[in-house]
């Protein structure tokens, strides 16, 4: 099983592994912690583009209530995320409380679009290792970065680029599971939305508010059809 996990997860890795170094690098160059901070905060915290705004905001002493304010803001997303996979996480037993925890964009985006069999058990088991799997990566990669940092002088300038890239992949591997872009042209136009009428603090909640919105009024409209049609059946 390990294996094909392995398989599912390697667009992560290679998104992950210069992420985390990116992360690792701006950590131990913007702050004066110990290198190992950095892979510890990817194991408590692991909130990827949230660690690299907390590091900013403590280069520039940013008191601990603002930074915890910014990360829960910019992470927020993962509430809609989590409402959506309720069903999915049921009876998970002891992994569920890990696989809410480590709900990434990336593994939300790889649980939800890879193939499952009738096996729940077996399934939640695949969602915990591909969860974990994740992490791992993360934190190997901020592990490497902090001692790059530390030790290394160098350019890391244009390493974040890796995570446009990782979801440019995973949107591409959403739409082939979907097989149809409604969803992904929905999210397209909502980010649009946003960008023109909020400002950039309050966009990427207002683009998930709004595309939440309009699924969840399709959503009711192709059930209520549905039913309707059963029932002109019965």
């Amino acid at each position: 099983m390990n294996q094909s996990v392995f398989r599912l997860t390697l667009p992560i890795m290679f998104g992950y592994l210069p992420l985390g170094m990116a992360f690792g690098v701006l950590f131990t160059t913007q702050l004066d912690y110990a290198w190992w901070a950095a892979p510890l905060m990817g194991i408590l915290i692991y909130a990827g583009a949230g660690q690299i705004l907390a590091v900013s905001l403590l280069a520039a002493n940013a008191g601990l209530l603002e930074v915890f304010v910014a990360m829960f803001v910019l992470n927020a997303r993962h509430l809609f995320y989590g409402l959506s996979l309720l069903g999915q996480f049921r009876g998970a037993g002891w992994r569920k409380l890990y696989l809410i925890f480590g709900l990434t964009d990336e593994t939300y985006s790889l649980l939800t679009s890879r193939p499952r069999g009738a096996n729940r058990a077996h399934e939640q088991e695949v969602d915990f290792r591909i969860t974990g799997f994740n992490q791992f990566y993360w934190v190997v990669g901020c592990a490497l970065g902090a001692l790059l940092g530390d030790n290394v002088a160098f350019d890391s300038t244009g390493i974040e680029f890796a995570l446009v890239a990782l979801f440019i992949v995973l949107t591409l591997e959403q739409l082939r599971a979907l097989g149809e872009g409604f969803p992904i042209w929905i999210g397209a136009a909502a980010a649009g939305v946003a960008m023109l009428l909020l400002p950039p603090a309050h966009q990427l909640i207002g683009a998930i508010a709004l595309v939440t919105g309009v699924l969840l009024i399709v959503y009711r409209r192709a059930r209520k059809q549905h039913l309707q049609e059963e029932g002109n059946h019965g």
